[in-house]
């Protein structure tokens, strides 16, 4: 499945700030350190310059992706005209089958994590909550089966 190319703006900026981070700190500090192990002779049993080379890999990988991705990226702004109805940004307060209370917001694929209640955009949950009301009954699919929901509170921060 494609994932979106939505992006919140505090989304946008952990990854920039990634971005940076490994390109302009981390990984000259891991070139220097190669560098100093190379110059200590045999490099077939330097264990420091073997995982000094992994993680320069590692880093160059990331950065390409980080890249990459960055440049496909949209950047949605809170628009008062969402105010009622659950879009892209939206926390979103639910009730289950067993009154238990859960908070979401729905956020792009690049910067979801549940710890913080950010669910994706691309998820099942979001893809029902999308374009719903307060009082809204949503039915979402999860590998446990039908689960329903009623919508209690939605905003924008």
């Amino acid at each position: 499945m494609k994932r979106s190319n939505y992006i919140t703006r505090q989304g946008w900026d952990r990854l920039d700030k990634e971005l940076k981070y490994l390109w302009k700190e981390e990984r000259p500090l891991i070139t220097k350190s190669v560098s100093e192990a190379a110059a200590q002779g045999d490099r077939s049993e330097n264990a420091e310059y073997i995982y000094g080379k992994r993680r320069l890999r590692e880093i160059d990988r990331r950065v390409r992706f980080l890249v990459k991705r960055t440049e496909d990226l949209t950047i949605v702004y809170y628009d008062p005209k969402q105010e009622g109805k659950v879009y892209f940004g939206a926390w979103v307060t639910l009730i289950n089958e067993d009154d238990k209370e859960v908070t979401y917001r729905i956020v792009g694929p690049d910067e979801w994590d549940v710890k913080k209640g950010e669910i994706s955009l691309d998820s099942p949950m979001a893809r029902a909550l999308i374009g719903k009301r307060v009082d809204d009954e949503v039915v979402v699919q999860t590998p446990e089966g039908e689960r329903v929901f009623d919508i209690v509170k939605i905003w924008y921060k």
